[in-house]
């Protein structure tokens, strides 16, 4: 290739000196500059190549209005009488309204995580808990899937606050989709949720939605502060926080389901243990489980920096000592680093007293089981009694 394969046919003015004196030959008038395409200018052998790639030649050169991309969705030429379209469709409202094609677009970040489920503990229990309540059926195929949107929708906003990587073994959605649209899918999905939920025209239900809605976001609220300003919480006001933001989302299927049925029962109690022995046992194993770092990562709970219930534990056991906190300040994704601050943990008793805590809530959660199985008395009693039994079975320590 010679030194002027890539030269541009219009001429470059000579250089001239600072007093004037030119510095190269006098050249004819400089031509009027016109825009070239890449055809005019590149070199012959690279116009071959090209012409090999698209299968053509590229003489003669392509017209401007060959050379136009294409837009994904054919143009429309615009409407004679834009005004009339404008008040139609946008004042009065008589437009064909939202279509199928953009409820996909905006729904895209939840069914992708919609379509990787997780353990679906919630709708288990409410399959349980439903032996003792009767729910109507229609009532239940909404609340269950009112629960189910929450619950995915919350996820979505959580892998964004955290800045997990994964999330039941896949990419997370904001990776994929973005921020701003994962965001807003989620928040759609509350109204949608919303919405399906008022057809059951129980002014109750909307009470209860609003209220453990903002429970949901006050723990996580707190939990995020805690995290953004090195804070250590007390064990108390972490287990309230658990009580607000785990427990919001059983609460709330629970109190709808009792909303919806017909028998005096109140399996809240029940369902504040459950929310606070499913935390714990998270909390525990995030650290511990081989299993659960291979869906999440290990031990990102000390990526993210959060204040987990043993951690709280180790750095509460030996205040003076800063190490962990200052791991947790740097939200170090180095396994050593990690493996360190979980030694660390062990040798100061923490998964231990975790562990404790677990059993503990689970031998609680058992009992309550019992009482309600005997006030739901044969109507469903044992039958829900077992199904509750059969979940709390799987909620152990490794």
């Amino acid at each position: 290739m010679t030194a002027h394969s890539f030269q541009s046919p219009n001429a470059i003015p000579p250089r001239t000196s600072s007093n004037g004196i030119f510095t190269g030959q006098a050249s004819p008038p400089r031509p009027v500059l016109r825009p070239l395409s890449e055809i005019d200018w590149i070199s012959s052998s690279k116009k071959n190549s090209l012409a090999s790639m698209r299968g053509s030649s590229l003489s003669p050169p392509l017209s401007p209005s060959q050379q136009t991309h294409t837009y994904p969705v054919p143009m429309t030429p615009p409407p004679p009488d834009p005004l009339k379209n404008i008040g139609e469709e946008l004042i009065y409202g008589k437009g064909s309204g939202w279509s199928s094609e953009k409820e996909k677009i905006l729904l895209g970040p939840f069914e992708y995580l919609y379509g990787h489920p997780g353990k679906d503990i919630r709708s288990q229990m409410i399959a349980a808990f439903n032996a003792w309540l009767q729910v109507p059926e229609k009532s239940l195929e909404i609340i269950t899937s009112v629960v189910g949107m929450l619950h995915t929708a919350s996820l979505l906003v959580d892998d964004v606050e955290d800045s997990s990587m994964l999330r039941r073994g896949v990419p997370v959605a904001n990776s994929i989709f973005g921020t701003a649209q994962t965001i807003n899918s989620a928040n759609y999905v509350y109204f949608l949720a919303l919405q399906a939920l008022s057809q059951l025209q129980n002014p109750t239900l909307m009470t209860i939605f609003t209220e453990e809605l903002l429970n949901l976001h006050r723990g996580q609220g707190m939990d995020l502060f805690w995290r953004d300003t090195l804070t250590c919480p007390s064990e108390a006001d972490y287990l309230e926080m658990v009580g607000n933001k785990t427990g919001g989302l059983f609460r709330l299927a629970i109190k709808l389901m009792q909303a919806e049925s017909t028998r005096e029962l109140d399996c809240v109690p029940l369902v504040n243990t459950i929310g606070l022995l499913y935390q714990i046992l998270d909390d525990h194993l995030n650290l511990r489980s081989e299993r659960l770092s291979a869906q999440k990562g290990f031990a990102e709970d000390l990526t993210e920096g959060k204040f987990s219930f043993p951690v709280i534990h180790a750095i509460r056991a030996d205040p003076a000592n800063l190490v962990l906190v200052n791991v947790l300040k740097q939200k170090t994704a180095d396994p050593e680093v990690k493996k360190y601050a979980v030694a660390y943990m062990e040798r100061k008793g923490s998964f231990e007293y975790s562990a404790r805590c677990v059993r503990d809530l689970r031998g609680k959660a058992l009992q309550l089981v019992e009482e309600a199985e005997a006030a739901a008395g044969e109507l469903g009693g044992r039958e829900g009694a077992d199904g509750v039994r059969a979940i709390l079975e799987k909620m152990k320590v490794e």
